[in-house]
């Protein structure tokens, strides 16, 4: 039964992550908004860890299970990585670098922070 609760909790929060999502006109993506509005909660003390611990745990431990039907679908489309390979390959290496250079001023600014 607990891990029942736990499944409709994290269910709810992506519920109301798609509700937030349409009443913001589609800005945010609703799995988006949901991990907010969980982390908020968590934050906050609203929902307690152990209320989500345990499948949190196990979705994240298998993770990988769900990337097979992307990747799956990504090689029936080969054409296109072939066509625009260096438009994707472009793509990649400069929002990865803008994400890592943002973590990077993040992690700074809440160390200073937190001093």
């Amino acid at each position: 039964m607990k891990i029942l609760k736990q499944i409709f909790t994290l269910l709810l929060f992506c519920l109301l992550g798609d509700i937030a999502s349409r009443l913001l006109g589609g800005l945010i993506p609703g799995s988006i908004m949901g991990m907010i509005l969980l982390f908020v909660a968590l934050n906050r003390g609203w929902v307690k860890d152990e209320q989500v611990d345990q499948v949190s745990i196990f979705l994240t431990s298998t993770m990988g299970l769900f990337f097979v039907p992307a990747g799956v679908g990504l090689i029936t489309q080969l054409e296109v990585f072939q066509q625009y390979w260096l438009v994707i390959l472009s793509c990649v290496t400069i929002s990865s670098i803008l994400v890592i250079g943002t973590v990077g001023l993040m992690q700074d600014r809440w160390e200073r922070w937190n001093k």
